[in-house]
Order: C-alpha cells, then structure tokens, then sequence
C-alpha cells in the first residue's frame, strides 16, 4: 500500500489551506504519516483514496453519514430536488415539510430552524438564551468536548487564540454526574448564567436522573436549559437521547445524523423562546439564524428522506447491535491478550470510540498514532469505532480480524517501545495552544 499521491497534494494543501484542510479532525497531525491523505469516493462503509487503497471506514464523516456513503435513496432524492433549483430568493415549500417532519419526530418541538453545522445551532441557542433572561454568562460540561467554533466556546478551550478575554471569562463549567458542581456552579456566578448547555451523553450514561437534576437547577435559578443532541440526535433514538432519558429541554440542537451528511443542522425548541428570533411579537428581536445558504432544498431533501428511512427501518437498532458486537469482540480479544487497562472501547454501541494507554497505562498519543497505523496497514480508517447502517457483519468480523493483528503489535511496542514499531510523528491533539 502507498501513498505516493496522497503525499503530493498534501505538499500543495498546505500551500493553499491553512493546516491542510477544512476540518482540524480531517489533518495530517490527527493521523499517522502512512495513512490515506485524500479520499476521492465513498460507498456504504468503504471509502478509497486518490491512490486507488480501499478501506473499511469507521467514524463516517465524523459521524454525519449514519446510512451509509452515497445512500442510494438519500442521493437520489437531492438529485431530484437539485434540478429544481436549490436556492431562491423567497423560501421554499420544502423548508416548511422538513421543518414540520423535524418537529414530529421529538417530542414537545413547536419551531425550528435551520443551520448548516452543529456550531450554527448551538450559537443560535445561546444567543437566545441571553436575550431571553437578560444575562451573559454560559455553563458547559466539562467533561464534553466541543460545543461550537465560536467565541463563547473556544476561548474556553486550550486553543483560545484571538478570542477576547472578556469573552473567555462568560463560560464557566460543571462536570457531568456530579449535581454538587453543577450547584456550586450557580453559587459561584449568581443570577448571571443564562443557560447551561450539555450533551445527554458521551461516555458515561447519565445517573441518578441527572438531566432532569440540572433542567431543575437550571430553572430553580433563572436559566435555560439546552441539550446539545448534534451526535446523540437519531443514533440513540428516532428521538433523540432526550426521549430514551425522558426530558425534554428548552431548546435542543440537532446535526450529524438527520440528513446524511449533507450539510444541515437544526435549533429546535419551545414557542416561548424560539419565537424571539422571528417577527411575530412585541419583544426585542434576536438575529438568529439568517444563512444565504442554510435552507438549500437538496439538503432538506436528503434530511427528509434520511428521516424517513430511520422512521420506516431498523438504523438504530443496527446501529445498536453492530456496535454491541464489535464491542463484545474487542473486549474478548482485549482480556484473551491481557490488554485491560492498555486498550479498550468505551460509549454507547452505537457512538464507540477507544483509549490507547502506555506501559504505565497512561494516556498515549504514540499509542494511539501506532494503532491507528495498524489498522490502516489492514486496510481500515478508524479513528473511532462509529458505526453505520451500512456496516454488515461482514466488516464487524473483518475488524476484529485486523485488530487481532493490531494488538499483537500493540502489545509488542508495551515491551519494547512504541518507537520500535511507529513509523514517523505521534499525532496530536486537535486542542493545544501551539503547533
């Protein structure tokens, strides 16, 4: 396997994009030096780059494409819109039938509206949650790792570069499955937090009714509660994790999943606060969300048709049990080789994502760039364990065949060094302050 063309036009990338590419999670520095640099297809699980290498692909466009690459149905429906015009200079009837199909499918929905990323909804949130209570300071969970590319967020990171400190000082946190931080949290910052904002879930399930816990403390104290639901929308449930947990928010955010990949994102939420941004009220208004391109029509058809699908098949239950027995499998090979603690999977069955420790079990970026090198030479892309509707047993059973291999390696490199057994630079994390 080679990668002569992949290398030539990373050379030119980094000429003309800052860092290669368009997506920090899409660089070179987020895999190994011998790994796929550019994909030119894709089709159900399997992805091929610009040198003609085909590999099975976990993650799936950081986990946008929940059917499959190039879902024949999904595809032809856009298509079919697409020669119609996809964008106009009043609205379309289209945007109204997405809207409405949205909101039918999680419960206690009365308005949405449209975005093109998860950054663009959650934004939207938040700003309406300031106009709402009169306040400026934001809550986050420390434990989930992205929220939005804008200001509120980011300069919260370790990557706060030219945000102001002003800025940086309105996000606080609290940290998930631990109500006493969350309370200590509005104690440090009182009647200041405008809203709290959070995932359902990331690796840990919630316990003790902690969603309900925080909307309670949440109102208690005079701020909104938002349920970040970019990844858990659809993988969790037709509706969402908030319906598998019984909660509904104030306002929820929606993305990866609802259409397939295409470009669409959706701010969904209660008439009381979502009504701000439109122009049927006597209160101040909210710029919410006004895109040149956020309502094309073939992306609101592939997200209709996209919807359909998980309304009339199995997704999340193949979803589900594909990820359960890629887990099950890893776990059996991971005890039979005595790898506990050094390698493992964790999250929902239908989110995994794995941790790669040192010989000290700490942590390891080496580690991780070495099993991701291993997979790669096996012919699989796996940042993750993210599986698709696509994802058969076929390709269940060929990871584990490939991770068997990769782990024998992996266990090599804990005695002898994963120096011994990498070839070229550890990746690194997408957040730090410095190249």
């Amino acid at each position: 396997m080679n990668f002569n063309e992949s290398k030539k036009l990373q050379e030119r990338s980094h000429q003309i994009i800052p860092g290669g590419a368009h997506t920090y999670a899409k660089g070179d520095d987020q895999f190994p030096e011998e790994a796929p640099g550019f994909i030119v297809r894709g089709q159900g699980s399997h992805a091929w780059d610009v040198d003609g290498n085909g590999f099975l692909e976990y993650g799936m466009g950081l986990r946008s494409v929940t059917l499959g690459h190039g879902y024949p149905s999904v595809v032809e429906a856009a298509y079919r819109e697409m020669q119609k015009g996809i964008n106009f200079t009043r609205p379309a009837p289209i945007e109204v039938e997405c809207a409405e199909k949205l909101a039918g499918m999680i419960e206690g929905v009365e308005m949405v509206k449209f975005g093109k990323n998860g950054s663009d909804a959650t934004t939207a949130a938040v700003k309406l949650a300031r106009a709402y209570t009169g306040r400026n300071m934001i809550g986050i969970c420390h434990e989930h790792p992205f929220f939005s590319v804008d200001d509120w967020f980011i300069g919260s990171t370790d990557m706060p570069g030219g945000i102001p400190q002003v800025y940086r000082e309105l996000t606080t946190d609290f940290h998930f499955n631990d109500v006493q931080s969350v309370k200590d949290m509005f104690a440090r910052h009182p009647g200041q937090i405008a809203c709290v904002i959070m995932e359902a879930e990331r690796l840990a399930a919630p316990q003790n009714q902690f969603l309900r816990v925080v909307k309670d403390l949440c109102h208690e104290n005079g701020a909104l509660f938002i349920l970040d639901e970019i990844i858990t929308g659809f993988r969790w449930d037709n509706g969402g994790a908030q319906k598998v947990y019984g909660i509904q928010p104030d306002m929820a955010t929606f993305g990866k999943a609802f259409s397939n990949g295409f470009s669409l994102s959706a701010l969904v939420g209660k008439r009381e606060f979502m009504e701000a941004g439109g122009i049927n009220h006597q209160r101040e208004r909210v710029f919410l969300l006004s895109l040149t391109y956020g309502a094309e029509t073939h992306h609101l058809a592939a997200a209709i048709e996209t919807m359909r699908i998980y309304q009339e098949e199995p997704v999340v239950e193949h979803l589900h049990r594909q990820g359960e027995r890629l887990a099950t499998g890893i776990r059996q090979m991971v005890a039979s080789k005595q790898l506990e603690g050094y390698f493992g999977v964790d999250g929902r069955p239908c989110n995994l994502i794995y941790y790669t420790r040192d010989e000290n079990k700490q942590p390891s970026q080496p580690f991780r760039t070495l099993f991701l090198q291993e997979m790669i030479r096996g012919g699989i892309i796996a940042p993750s364990f993210v599986v698709s509707y696509s994802h058969s047993d076929r390709d269940i059973q060929f990871t584990l065949d490939v991770l068997d291999k990769a782990l024998d390696v992996y266990a090599r490199a804990l005695d002898e060094g994963s120096g011994k057994y990498l070839n070229g630079r550890p990746v690194k994390p997408v957040m730090r302050p410095y190249c």
